[in-house]
């Protein structure tokens, strides 16, 4: 049984916790933060923010973009017990006045979504987003880390070297949708949604 807390934290404090242990060490949007709390201790934040991409805004329709919100980070510590991420995130929801949030699972990160799938959030397909991104030979750092520490290509390629940096195509992002709300009121805004709901991703058990 898990006997965790989940409290309302300050929202610098929360980046901050995030920007030190989420994989991307960068910054998120925030406008809502929740710490996981083990007695005293912060094992976890979750991080929700309001979304720019239209594609996402406009996830039920633009004429409901004010309702919609993006889960924006999750980092909880290793260690903790199964089920944790889930419980976390739908305890955090509780609070969480929009109807509608939307999640996405980083397939460069190996993440196909499995903890949202555990949450009952419905699949969507992946972001259409194309073009390409920095990388680096024979390195896994994500193009949002570099750009968030070397600021430039030119600096990038003064710290690894031009003949190591490249560019490649972006990776689409699965994408997942919560409906925040009784059934009468969720079926309004399923029947809204832009995109069909598809089949969950396969992925492993520790995504």
């Amino acid at each position: 049984m898990i006997n965790y807390i989940v409290k309302k934290i300050d929202r610098k404090l929360a980046n901050k916790i995030q920007i030190k242990n989420h994989y991307l060490h960068t910054k998120a949007s925030c406008s809502h933060s929740f710490g996981l709390y083990d007695n005293e201790e912060i094992i976890g934040v979750i991080l929700f923010g309001n979304p720019t991409a239209p594609t996402t805004l406009y996830i039920c329709g633009e004429k409901n973009k004010k309702n919609v919100i993006e889960l924006t980070r999750l980092w909880i510590k290793d260690d903790t017990p199964k089920n944790t991420e889930s419980y976390f995130i739908s305890r955090a929801m509780k609070y969480i006045e929009k109807p509608i949030v939307v999640s996405f699972a980083d397939p460069e990160a190996n993440h196909t979504g499995i903890i949202y799938q555990a949450c009952s959030f419905l699949y969507l397909g992946k972001s259409e987003r194309k073009g390409r991104v920095i990388a680096i030979k024979n390195n896994n750092i994500h193009n949002k880390t570099l750009w968030a520490e070397y600021k430039t290509a030119e600096r990038i390629r003064e710290v690894f070297g031009a003949d190591n940096v490249f560019y490649k195509k972006y990776t689409p992002k699965h994408r997942y949708v919560f409906i925040n709300r009784h059934k009468k009121q969720r079926d309004i805004f399923l029947n809204s949604l832009i995109y069909e709901i598809q089949c969950y991703p396969k992925g492993s058990v520790f995504d």
